[in-house]
């Protein structure tokens, strides 16, 4: 052909090679990012055979970041932040300072210069959301305690990678950068303002705080009002694909518009054009809508990052790979650990939350991107990031599967649990209005969550005597406000349960999402107290059934109990006369498996 079809090939080869590898990793049952960063090495210029157009793919990239960044911000969540805001917010500030500096240590004893070792080390301590929420999603948890105050965790990050991604721009002349010597460098969040010069750096700081404040404020008092608005007029019309294109418009062109009118980055512009379409009534809508462009532009991101991956650096620093590993999978959990157990959470929350955290991702990668852009970061050191990336994604899911057998080795051994879990104080024990001496055949209710909860208030209704256990300490510290009889703490730790008075107690019911959690709770309750009855809350047949074969009274699957409500629901408006436990009985056996 005599046209350029480089724009062409480029898609074509990085959405194929992507596929392949990616459903490769999904077989090894691995996450399919590892299968995109590595299509991007087979497509880069550092290996033979096909190479891609790298100028093109970072264009490309840099759609993908805005479409990721637009996708953050119609996730973000305020209330799931505020709701862990006690653990998550100075937890992941901490944790962030102390990896970012152990990072930066290493770069620094590596005779890197400062504004290099800043970007490096920050590049280093924020983890993959995209990993993290799946694997949270994968073993059940991503409701549970531990997934809310991990997903708390993540929100912390993204907000500090998006200051991050505002200020380094500033203070990129400061810390030595050089912008134009690393052009092309994929999501390398085009529109920064230049570096300053030492000399005026205050007047620059000052200038680029007034543009983003202005910026924000134009968000929030106009965007608030015409994009929702916009929004409503194009949803009224009933054509999905105009509506799909009202998404994306909107997150390219204020992205852009950002970046021209106010000089802040396209990562920017984005998050808030996300966080402004959450607001609205259509927020659902616009992002399963959006979605499938924004998995395809960001699957070519990920494709552009390992594009630059050079593989000689496994030999050319193969103790400096070593150790930036080590950094992410054994320097930040270890980091976090402490964090959570100094704040008196259980330690199975700080196993839980180490382990997510033991991987890096998206936001490395633009976060380096950046660094190269501005001249404060070596090719090499965006290579020892994505191979860094690489491993650790690919070590996470073995790292995630020691939780439970590292927390039930613990659990065994009272003397570590111990010396690990820090006494929550006061809001351990039962309520000092509570009569534990009147507290006899009573419930025990474990989670006082969106399925807990109604159960506790049918219990007060009756007059039935009852003990709650919950894991979040905000959640306790509410209730215990509301007069209820709350313990805080973990249900599958004797002395929680012997708090609650479990050995005299009729029923315990276990409402929370954990199965692992559910399972050390009803074999612990039955070395307390033999005759206790057991009802449990599961999602899957297998579950249920392991649980009623090792003397759980009743185990429920929430879409078993659903369909029950619903077909009594449609029955009854026909006014047809039945037996709910035939009808039970019947939806049951007709269900597909869970």
């Amino acid at each position: 052909m005599s046209h350029d079809i480089s724009l062409l090939t480029t898609i074509a080869g990085g959405l194929g090679l992507a596929f392949v590898f990616g459903l490769l990793a999904a077989r090894l049952r691995l996450p399919p990012l590892l299968g995109y960063l590595l299509a991007g090495i087979v497509a880069g210029p550092f290996t033979p055979g096909f190479n891609a157009d790298v100028a093109l793919a970072s264009q490309l990239a840099e759609v993908g970041v805005i479409l990721l960044m637009f996708g953050v911000g119609l996730h973000f969540s305020l209330a799931d932040l505020l709701a862990v805001r006690r653990i998550a917010v100075p937890g992941a500030i901490v944790q962030i300072a102390v990896a970012a500096g152990l990072g930066a240590l290493v770069a620094r004893l590596w005779d890197w210069p400062w504004g290099t070792a800043v970007v490096f080390g920050l590049s280093l301590s924020v983890a993959s959301t995209v990993v993290l929420l799946r694997a949270l999603e994968a073993r059940g948890i991503l409701e549970s305690v531990d997934g809310r105050i991990t997903v708390g965790w993540l929100i912390v990050q993204d907000v500090v990678c998006v200051l991050a991604l505002v200020a380094l721009p500033v203070l990129a002349g400061m810390l030595g950068g050089d912008p134009g010597t690393s052009a092309g460098a994929p999501g390398a969040a085009g529109g920064a303002v230049a570096p300053a010069a030492s000399g005026s750096l205050f007047a620059t700081v000052a200038l680029t705080v007034l543009k983003v404040v202005g910026f924000v404020a134009l968000m929030y008092f106009g965007g608030r009002r015409v994009i929702p608005a916009l929004l409503g007029r194009v949803a009224r019309l009933r054509s999905r694909e105009l509506f799909t294109l009202a998404v994306l418009a909107i997150a390219l062109v204020i992205a852009v518009g950002a970046a021209m009118l106010f000089d802040v980055s396209f990562a920017l512009g984005a998050f808030f054009a996300g966080v402004i379409v959450a607001e609205s009534d259509f927020s659902h809508e616009a992002a399963t809508n959006a979605l499938p462009l924004q998995d395809a532009f960001a699957v070519l991101f990920f494709v552009s990052v390992g594009m630059l991956f050079d593989p000689a650096i496994l030999l050319r620093n193969p103790l400096q790979l070593l150790t930036v590993v080590l950094i992410v999978v054994l320097g930040t959990p270890v980091v976090a650990l402490a964090i959570v157990l100094a704040f008196r959470y259980p330690l199975h929350t700080a196993l839980t939350i180490a382990a997510g955290l033991a991987q890096i991702g998206e936001f490395s990668f633009i976060l380096a991107a950046l660094g190269v852009s501005l001249g404060l970061l070596p090719m090499d050191a965006q290579s020892l990031i994505v191979a860094a990336a690489l491993l650790s994604i690919t070590i996470n899911p073995f790292v995630f599967g020691a939780v439970d057998p590292l927390w039930r080795w613990a659990r065994a051994r009272r003397g570590v649990t111990a010396a690990l879990e820090r006494p929550a104080g006061r809001i351990s024990e039962l309520p000092s209005h509570v009569d534990e001496d009147a507290l006899r055949d009573h419930v025990v209710v474990v989670g006082h969550g969106r399925v807990g909860a109604p159960v506790v208030a049918e219990l007060a209704v009756h007059g039935i005597p009852h003990v709650i256990i919950e894991q979040s300490r905000e959640t306790a510290e509410t209730l215990r406000k509301r007069g209820l009889p709350v313990i805080y703490g973990d249900a599958a730790r004797p002395e929680v349960l012997e708090d609650a008075h479990l050995e005299r107690a009729r029923l315990i019911i276990v409402a929370t999402p954990d199965a692992y959690q559910t399972r050390a709770v009803l074999s612990l309750a039955r070395t307390l107290n033999p005759n206790v009855e057991v009802v449990a809350r599961t999602h899957s047949d297998v579950e249920r059934d392991f649980l009623e074969g090792h003397g759980a009274s009743q185990a429920l699957v929430g879409e078993r109990e659903l369909a029950v409500s619903l077909t009594r629901a449609a029955l009854k408006r026909f006014d047809v006369k039945f037996d709910m436990e035939k009808v039970a009985e019947r939806t049951l056996q007709l269900a597909p498996p869970a």
